[in-house]
């Protein structure tokens, strides 16, 4: 990112920081009282993540800003954001992905449909390398902090009081990133994160006719954004009649999915069903 972005998401930060400070607020008392997580304040303050407007709002609520400081921090965000207008196509991409982590982070409830790639909360660290490989602006240290970034977000998962649902077709499963033994250990991290309280997994099969024919995935994020994702990139979007629909798909892929104990024989991906002629996954990992 360029170097005045650089320098805003700096000043931002250690506005907060100080504001933080001045209130007598550790970091993480910060986060519970602004129901965000930890890593986010912790990341802003630092000038290493732009916030949304919602979770500078709630900074600014916990932290009990009168009407001149609330304004100042939004306009200090205001001049980030003119920043990242100006810059280069690199730098939207970043942007765009810092405001879909934010999306996820803000959200207590996760709701994600995919057709062909494993959403990013259950991606193992080879799988996402995988993916973010396949994008044209990242060189070989950027895949490297982008499947860090990916990874660190999956603590989110394991946090009390947050729920994640996620739906796939089988044809997840079956759509392989990379060798066999690369699937084979993602199918194992997909049975451990299902048995989680905090966590819904559910597979629409083969023969089960979907609702309607799914053109691409996206995660919804409370009731308050929905993370779209296409060929060009993930987009973030907060209008209200989208929502409304991306939310009426979801429940219709939520009604066709299988979960709970039908689930282990369908997360067994290749290895789950030889009698339509598909073949099987051997215990080596090759169709046979």
């Amino acid at each position: 990112m360029g170097s005045e972005r650089r320098e805003r998401m700096r000043v931002l930060g250690a506005r907060l920081r100080a504001l933080r400070a001045d209130a007598g607020l550790t970091g993480a008392a910060l986060a519970q009282r602004a129901g965000v997580g930890q890593p986010t304040v912790s990341k802003v303050e630092n000038g290493r993540m732009v916030p949304s407007l919602d979770v500078l709002d709630r900074l600014s609520r916990a932290l009990e800003l009168d009407e001149s400081a609330a304004g100042e921090v939004r306009e200090l965000l205001a001049a980030v954001e003119a920043a990242v207008e100006t810059g280069s196509e690199l730098e939207e991409g970043a942007s765009t992905s810092l405001a879909v982590d934010e999306a996820v982070r803000a959200a207590r409830l996760v709701r994600s449909f995919q057709c062909v790639v494993l959403p990013p909360m259950l991606q193992s660290a080879e799988y996402a390398r995988h993916v973010f490989l396949a994008s044209p602006h990242l060189d070989a240290e950027a895949v490297g902090r982008a499947v860090a970034a990916r990874v660190e977000r999956q603590s989110l998962l394991y946090e009390p009081g947050r729920e994640s649902v996620f739906v796939l077709t089988e044809a997840v499963l079956w759509t392989w990133s990379g060798a066999p033994s690369l699937m084979l250990a993602q199918l194992d991290r997909l049975l451990a994160v299902e048995s989680l309280d905090t966590v819904r997994l559910g597979v629409i099969p083969w023969r089960r006719p979907v609702p309607v024919l799914p053109r691409h995935g996206f995660t919804l994020c409370d009731r308050q954004a929905v993370v779209v994702e296409t060929f060009p990139g993930e987009r973030v979007s907060t209008e209200s009649d989208g929502l409304a629909r991306y939310e009426e798909m979801f429940s219709r892929f939520e009604g066709a999915a299988v979960f709970g104990d039908a689930l282990p024989r369908l997360a067994g991906g290749p290895c789950a069903d030889t009698s339509a002629g598909r073949g099987c996954l051997s215990a080596r990992g090759s169709p046979v």
